[in-house]
């Protein structure tokens, strides 16, 4: 008997999927289940650490989301450069990994910024470059798709196109870890990037040996990071920023950021 009702209740589903299309995983009031997509090579906001378990900021905050709700928390790593079919495919409910939305804010529905973060250079400090503009013959690294890539292309910012067009070569990387590789072996000469990474891939490695070219006329830009959602899901953006809110109050959002060492960064609740 319980064979042949989950069979007819599976055929039911089916069904119904064929009918409706592909419904997000979050809506199926059974398995409450909130799947979100995020680049696994993106510490401190997602990436895989040395036990092959996937963690950071962004996934953390996730987590708390959820065991609020009584969700469960699906972290589901994908191509940065394929994460709009990710999220239109419904095979992810929100994009969460350091997501800027300057400039996509008609792209997604958006919860509100949680994050200020800059876009800034890091060269090696005995490089002896000490501001962008002597960059310019040099080889720069960037990760592609990313917001510091948007920036050197940004049409309308005349300042950062003559920046990009004045560089060797600008290459672009699937992950910022391969980048200050090649930045630590010599193979570019900068690598430009978020400030909250910058700081993360700069503290492990030797004392002094790279530099962030300093002061705000050596940023790229200046941008904020939310969780993106596909356009027009209001509900769950809705649920997800009500919780967010309730961590802020609570204190429960600056204790995670203080973990991960961004307490300067988050703008939540402020």
């Amino acid at each position: 008997m319980k064979k042949r009702s989950l069979a007819v209740l599976m055929a039911g589903v089916m069904a119904a999927s064929m009918m409706t299309g592909v419904v997000s995983v979050y809506a199926d009031a059974d398995s409450k289940t909130l799947t979100v997509g995020f680049d696994a090579q993106y510490p401190p906001f997602g990436y895989k650490d040395d036990n092959g378990e996937y963690v950071g900021f962004d996934l953390d905050l996730a987590q708390e989301v959820c065991d609020n709700l009584g969700w469960e928390l699906v972290k589901k790593p994908i191509n940065w450069d394929s994460k709009d079919m990710e999220l239109n495919s419904g095979s992810i409910d929100c994009i969460w990994n350091g997501f800027t939305m300057n400039g996509r804010e008609d792209a997604y529905t958006w919860t509100e910024p949680y994050v200020d973060n800059s876009q800034v250079f890091v060269v090696a400090a005995a490089s002896g470059v000490q501001n962008k503009e002597e960059l310019a013959g040099k080889v720069v690294a960037v990760q592609k798709d990313s917001s510091a890539l948007a920036a050197l292309n940004d049409e309308e910012n005349k300042d950062n196109i003559a920046l990009r067009d004045s560089f060797s070569q600008l290459i672009e990387y699937a992950d910022y870890n391969t980048a200050f590789m090649d930045l630590e072996q010599g193979a570019v000469d900068a690598v430009a990037i978020d400030i909250g990474v910058a700081q993360y891939q700069i503290a492990p490695r030797e004392a002094g040996k790279f530099v962030m070219l300093q002061g705000e006329d050596n940023k790229l830009a200046v941008e904020q990071y939310a969780v993106g959602f596909l356009k027009g899901n209001d509900e769950l953006r809705n649920t997800v920023q009500k919780t967010l809110d309730e961590m802020a109050a609570d204190g429960t959002f600056t204790q995670i950021a203080e973990k991960w060492g961004l307490t300067d960064s988050v703008c939540l609740g402020k």
